[in-house]
């Protein structure tokens, strides 16, 4: 999803501010304290660059043959592994005024890392390529570095090698590999009718942390309470008491959706436990529900019929839904286009990276925790055209397209 433009000659600060932590005592080059903010990438040079953050990174439970050779050797135990790659550009996937090093490292992780899950996989090694200006500071390389190591904790995956280059700006692409430790690989061409919407991870959070920043609003800046009460006094001046309610309950929810704009949370053990349960199709929600439910649909030629969260409040999405109506009214004094906006960004905000699947109904009772059924899968009608619909009606738009304004 895009944050909005930023110049893209711009190099990253360093507005971290993380200190040193145990990794550090493992660095046999200068720590982030004795170089300083002010040492650039162009003051090191590439080997000596390598030095100072490789020690930083999570390292992989099944490598063989780590970084060092030409290429790392990773062992396989399935005999097939799966693999999928996924960019982050400067300015288009991230900010450096909004985003400090960690998160960018671990959002670029944790992004991939959903795709293994999706399978029904095991993420087990990442390959990491790096395009930095010159001007770009050491620090920013090694809180990156410290992100990257921050999504793969607890997961056994690691970074086994990668590549840097020198460019106007930032860029990160990510390769990532993961075992299906003897499972099928879990499709998206799968789903059946009859079949159960399953959703796990968090819905819309993502897309009203970017809202939130875009309007301004940002819980690190110094001005984040002024903000959030001038927003507060906004929405009941202008509403004339029949604006949304927002306490403080309202800006912890903001903060929480903030964070996982910044640095999302897949729930990665959830993909193999829903292959486990007899998921028939699954993806990673990352260009929304309905985008990606619509994909399911598709690709298995059948319709997604996702519960209106306004008409059904047995299903998960009428939580989200209550979760983000606050947060909307930051932005949206009056109560009805509040619930608008946050039903908009349940259904169809991306970048939260949860996991849909199809399941059979007999799986219910084997799904893991937090999974909530959202919908249902029917067969596909004669002449009909829409792969995925809302309480019975098609939407009005499915979500974030990369190529679309």
């Amino acid at each position: 999803m895009s944050t909005a433009e930023v110049d893209a000659a711009e190099a990253p600060s360093d507005p971290s501010g993380a200190g040193a932590d145990g990794c550090d005592a493992a660095v046999a080059v200068d720590s982030d304290d004795v170089r300083g903010a002010s040492t650039t990438v162009a003051d090191l040079g590439e080997e000596a660059l390598l030095a100072a953050f490789t020690p930083l990174l999570p390292k992989a439970a099944r490598v063989l043959v780590p970084s060092g050779d030409d290429s790392a050797v990773v062992a396989a135990p399935d005999g097939r592994y799966c693999v999928s790659t996924d960019v982050l550009v400067q300015g288009e996937h991230f900010r450096a005024d909004w985003s400090t090093a960690r998160d960018v490292g671990a959002r670029a992780a944790a992004q991939n890392l959903a795709d293994i899950a999706a399978m029904g996989a095991a993420p087990t090694a990442l390959v990491v390529s790096l395009v930095l200006p010159r001007t770009t500071p050491v620090r920013w390389v090694r809180d990156l570095a410290r992100g990257f190591a921050d999504a793969c904790a607890g997961t056994g995956a690691g970074v086994v090698g990668g590549d840097l280059s020198v460019g106007d700006r930032v860029v990160i692409a990510v390769t990532v590999h993961g075992d299906l430790d003897g499972r099928r690989p879990v499709l998206r061409s799968g789903a059946c009718p009859g079949d159960l919407v399953v959703h796990c991870g968090t819905l819309g959070r993502s897309a009203a942390g970017l809202a939130l920043l875009q309007a301004g609003l940002d819980d690190r800046s110094d001005g984040w309470d002024d903000a959030v009460a001038a927003a507060h006094a906004g929405a009941r001046d202008d509403a004339g008491g029949d604006g949304v309610t927002v306490d403080d309950g309202g800006a912890a929810a903001a903060a929480q959706c903030l964070r996982i704009y910044r640095a999302p949370s897949p729930p990665l053990t959830a993909g193999p436990a829903l292959a486990d349960a007899g998921a028939n199709a699954m993806l990673d929600v990352s260009d929304g529900l309905l985008r990606d439910a619509d994909r399911i649909a598709r690709a298995s030629g059948v319709v997604v019929e996702i519960a209106d969260p306004d008409a059904h409040p047995e299903t998960g999405l009428t939580h989200d839904l209550a979760a983000l109506v606050p947060v909307a009214g930051l932005l949206r004094p009056d109560a009805v286009a509040a619930r608008d906006l946050a039903r908009a960004w349940v259904l169809t905000g991306g970048e939260d990276h949860g996991l849909l699947a199809a399941v059979p109904p007999s799986a219910v009772g084997r799904l893991p925790e937090g999974a909530r059924v959202i919908g249902a899968v029917r067969a596909r009608r004669a002449g009909e055209s829409a792969g995925v619909l809302v309480g019975g009606r098609v939407p009005e738009r499915l979500g974030w397209d990369h190529f679309m304004a």
